[in-house]
């Protein structure tokens, strides 16, 4: 087993508080088997119940507190397993939680759009919210030296790090599980719970974004390419964000004129996601988009650092209309952090405007020298 980050943070929350604890992140990254581990270690009279389950879905979304003590009657901890699939979940769970204060309750979702906007009212000052991801680098550092993650680059850059990538033993392997997945999990929220009528536009649009990993994304020509409005293509990368498929990064503006901040890069959850959709897992030294990919790896790592961390950052991309540009800043506590993605090792410097236009900040270039000490 891959240890999870998570853990001690998860079992601590479950222990000492009567808050509901809920888990959200994309599905297959190891949500149910980390809760099911943790209470298993865990000394409480546990109940666990999946929403799939069509007799759980009609007692937990009854709005019937005395239905539900009967259902949890003799227990001590309730785990839901993907309870964004239960109708009005947020509600419920708000008359569960103030019926039976002392019981504690766990869920896990793999998609934020109903478990987050059905729960965010009802459930106000009643949860602490985690977020899992795939694999990452300080969790498998848990298990190899820096020596042997840099050996595993090009695989994690290929095929991504979902926990059942990771443990395949062989490419073809690899490549039929992220078909399998895409196929059958990426968009099954999705399309099941928001209702989307071009179902094959989804998947085109995401094939667009795959190509257009590291650039700024403009909504108009998008919708112009896949014949839909430039409202319903940012409802589409709404929803995709909301299902951990994607996420975005928004330009960096202190309303300087010269600033560019109207539109934001999009990046991958999964970097083996990125790749099943447009069909390339080819070793990195006969790609021509060696630098998306590392620019994505580089992103989705440090953002799972900071999430597994506790460090509140504010994040942003940087360009002006006369071409200088920074890949990614971090701001945190009024100071801002620079940093430029370089695959290569060649030296960079900071661009003029950036010091100039906010001394005190600070600038460095991440390579291949020197990326462990960034994501870790």
């Amino acid at each position: 087993m891959i240890p999870r980050l998570l853990a001690d943070s998860l079992r601590q929350r479950i222990i000492d508080s009567n808050k509901i604890v809920i888990l959200y992140g994309p599905r297959q990254v190891g949500k149910t088997t980390l809760i099911r581990e943790l209470i298993n270690e865990l000394p409480y009279k546990s109940l666990q119940v999946s929403a799939d389950e069509l007799l759980y879905q009609t007692v937990l979304s009854a709005r019937d507190l005395t239905r539900m003590k009967l259902l949890v009657e003799g227990y001590e901890l309730l785990f839901i397993d993907e309870a964004q699939r239960i109708p009005d979940i947020g509600i419920n769970l708000k008359i569960l939680h103030d019926g039976l204060p002392k019981l504690k309750i766990v869920a896990t979702g793999s998609s934020s759009f109903e478990l987050a906007n059905r729960t965010k009212e009802a459930l106000t000052g009643r949860t602490w919210t985690y977020e899992l991801f795939p694999i990452s680098l300080g969790e498998l550092h848990l298990q190899q030296n820096a020596f042997s993650l840099t050996q595993r680059l090009d695989e994690l850059l290929r095929f991504g790090s979902y926990p059942d990538t990771l443990q395949l033993p062989n490419a073809t392997d690899k490549v039929r599980y992220l078909r399998e997945l895409s196929s059958a999990y990426l968009y099954k929220d999705i399309l099941e719970m928001a209702a989307i009528r071009h179902a094959d536009k989804l998947r085109k649009l995401l094939q667009l974004l795959s190509f257009q990993v590291g650039s700024e994304v403009s909504l108009s020509e998008l919708g112009t390419t896949l014949g839909m409005s430039k409202d319903t293509v940012n409802t589409y990368i709404d929803l995709l964000e909301k299902a951990f498929v994607v996420f975005r990064l928004s330009g960096f503006s202190r309303n300087l004129r010269k600033e560019v901040s109207k539109m934001d890069k999009i990046y991958f959850y999964d970097l083996g996601i990125r790749n099943v959709l447009i069909d390339n897992f080819q070793p990195l030294d006969l790609r021509t988009d060696v630098g998306a990919l590392w620019e994505n790896f580089l992103v989705i790592e440090r953002r799972k650092r900071n999430a597994y961390q506790g460090n509140f950052v504010n994040t942003y991309f940087w360009r002006t209309y006369t071409g200088a540009e920074l890949d990614y800043i971090e701001e945190s506590n009024g100071q801002l952090a620079g940093v430029e993605f370089k695959f290569s090792r060649k030296p960079s410097k900071a661009p003029a405007s950036w010091t100039e236009h906010y001394p005190g900040s600070t600038f460095q270039v991440i390579n291949q020298d020197n990326y462990l000490s960034f994501l870790l």
